[in-house]
């Protein structure tokens, strides 16, 4: 049997628990021996870099899965040049834990309006499956405006795919906003990631 692995990108600025909530329990649902987490440098569909450096968010990252077997970090999308593309890391990711393992790429429902516009994103579902996180109390999301802008095929693979996730309302965009008006954010960070931001003061308002 091949073995499963869960790929989650994102910027992770900062990582919180939510992110490590809702790997886990979809690692869970898949049966991945492996999640590897995969910072980026900056989406493709994105202007925006990440408020704090790599250093940071990888420092982050390894406070926030230490002790946590299952999980492991990549740092394919920070080594390359921009643009970097999902379909990319996919064949990097091949050539390293060998082309027998099924990858499953995790994102997040907010993601699926824009999927169509992926690079080769034909290519990436023939090369790992998709699978669409929602968030649980939640409607399941509507296809019908993908009806035109991807293959059918594809279409029913998301549908088939989905992952229900535990509701988590927070956000690194809320989080940094929280962090600068000097909130009260705690039980949404591991402690040890707290203690960094606050050690590096990370997010802190500017005067």
């Amino acid at each position: 049997m091949s073995e499963r692995i869960v790929l989650f990108g994102g910027t992770f600025d900062p990582v919180h628990l939510g992110h490590i909530t809702v790997a886990q329990v979809s690692a869970d649902k898949i049966g991945a021996s492996k999640v590897v987490l995969i910072p980026a440098r900056r989406s493709p569909h994105k202007k925006q870099k990440p408020v704090a450096a790599d250093n940071h968010r990888i420092a982050m990252l390894k406070l926030a899965i230490a002790g946590k077997n299952l999980f492991q970090i990549s740092l394919v999308e920070l080594n390359r040049a921009e643009p970097s593309y999902t379909v990319d890391t996919i064949d990097h990711l091949a050539r390293q834990f060998g082309s027998d393992c099924r990858f499953y790429w995790l994102i997040g429902i907010d993601m699926l309006e824009d999927l169509y516009r992926w690079h080769k994103i034909n290519e990436l579902f023939y090369k790992c499956t998709i699978c669409l996180m929602y968030r649980g109390g939640y409607d399941r999301p509507d296809f019908n405006s993908l009806s035109q802008k991807l293959d059918d095929s594809n279409i029913e693979k998301l549908k088939t795919n989905m992952i229900e996730t535990p509701l988590i309302n927070i956000s690194s965009t809320q989080i940094r906003q929280g962090i600068s008006k000097n909130q009260d954010i705690c039980q949404h960070l591991h402690p040890d990631v707290l203690d960094y931001i606050k050690r590096h003061r990370l997010y802190a308002a500017t005067d």
